[in-house]
């Protein structure tokens, strides 16, 4: 088992799909990032804050603060058409009404020899069905074939319907009562759905065991043969594949990752070891 890395997410899950060596520097090393991942930086690194702060607005509407309140927190002009997307999206209408939210939370289960750990924007429990919704701050709206495969669409699923117990009255959620649902803030009226299978989550959490079994026991981890990837890696220095960062609204796309540690375990819903 690499030293010193416990727990596995979406985000790292993802690394080491797509690059094996960006996953050793950034997870096992935990190297600081060396150089800019997008152009222009100052602009990303401001959309990139701007889209943090969107998730806190979102969670104080939804833990039942007035609209208006949190409404006049958004003080930049993205914040202000996000907050007002947000607010009047036909397909968010009626959220606060229902009784089981759980906004900002993270479930957890073994995996291996790790933790399989998630952090998600929104699960709304209504009756029999269950909803994921994940927020996007993208300035480009991926094709939904894309966010089909990403591990973050597996995992959040997956793992739902493993940890999810507590928040069903100790029952687990049966994969077809889930749905995972993004909201793109500057596509309001376009969010990707995705429903769940019995099948599918057997795929997916086979998928998961077999990768966490690989990064347990692997020694070696090597470049990506996709080198487009590398445009948008803070770590392309170490590797010589450029200097160049790639563009924002494309670098977003590839380099969104999620911050998952100094995790208070204590209170994270999980099931047991």
């Amino acid at each position: 088992m690499p030293q010193h890395l416990t727990t596995l997410s979406q985000s790292s899950l993802q690394d080491y799909h797509d690059c094996p060596r960006r996953f050793e520097l950034r997870y096992l090393q935990q190297l600081a990032y060396p150089a800019v991942e997008a152009e222009p930086a100052l602009e990303n690194e401001k959309h990139q804050q701007e889209g943090e702060y969107f998730h806190r607005l979102a969670q104080q509407y939804l833990i039942g603060i007035p609209a208006e309140q949190v409404g006049k927190l958004a003080n930049t002009d993205n914040l202000q058409r996000w907050w007002e997307n947000f607010v009047n999206a036909a397909d968010l209408r009626g959220l606060r009404d229902l009784a089981g939210l759980y906004a900002e939370s993270t479930l957890s289960a073994p995996l291996g020899k790790f933790r399989l750990v998630a952090k998600y924007d929104l699960i709304a429990v209504d009756k029999d069905k269950v909803t994921i919704y994940d927020w996007k701050t993208y300035r480009k709206r991926p094709k939904n074939e894309w966010m089909n495969i990403r591990w973050q669409t597996r995992v959040y699923r997956a793992l739902l319907a493993k940890a999810g117990a507590h928040l069903n009255n100790g029952k687990p959620f049966a994969p077809e009562q889930i749905e995972m649902i993004y909201w793109f803030a500057d596509f309001p009226a376009e969010p990707a759905r995705f429903i769940y299978t019995p099948e599918q989550f057997k795929r997916d959490w086979d998928a998961l065991t077999q990768l966490s079994a690989e990064i347990t026991s692997t020694t070696t981890f090597p470049l990506t043969e996709d080198a487009t990837r590398c445009n948008y890696c803070p770590y392309r220095s170490y590797c010589n594949r450029g200097i160049r960062a790639g563009d924002a609204a494309d670098a977003e796309l590839e380099t969104e990752t999620e911050e998952l540690f100094n995790i208070n375990f204590e209170q994270i819903g999980e099931i047991a070891f």
